[in-house]
């Protein structure tokens, strides 16, 4: 069993991130508006900054639970979250902008949608927290 209370805390820091991509990469509609001006570049940054922080937080998560929880959410591409926190801490200089703009469009919403659910489910007395 693992302390759900770290839990818990992880996956509101995973859904303050998310909601803080979401909210930065709102007025994005294409991968070239993060490269045609100083300021694009800029968000860039800052919403790698946050998959960055998700990233970090998933691998915590997985660490504390042992794996168990995240299998119960299979919706979500976990692993992938992990990989792209890793490619944007280590090979900075290989970020694609297309890619960025693919996970703020396709994934963000689905990432906050899931872990609001997965903290609702920590609130059931009913939920057994193991796979």
């Amino acid at each position: 069993m693992y302390d759900i209370e770290l839990v818990r805390e992880i996956l509101r820091q995973v859904l303050y991130s998310a909601q803080t991509v979401a909210r930065r990469s709102a007025p994005i509609t294409s991968p070239e508006d993060f490269l045609r001006s100083e300021e694009g570049l800029e968000k860039l940054d800052a919403i790698c900054m946050q998959l960055i922080a998700i990233g970090e937080s998933v691998k915590n998560l997985d660490k504390v639970t042992e794996g168990a929880l995240l299998l119960r959410y299979p919706d979500i591409e976990w692993k992938r979250i992990m990989g792209m926190r890793n490619v944007l801490s280590h090979h900075y200089f290989d970020i694609d902008a297309e890619v960025v703009h693919s996970v703020c469009t396709n994934h963000i919403e689905t990432l906050m949608k899931t872990v609001r659910r997965m903290l609702s489910d920590l609130e059931n007395p009913d939920f057994t927290p193991i796979a």
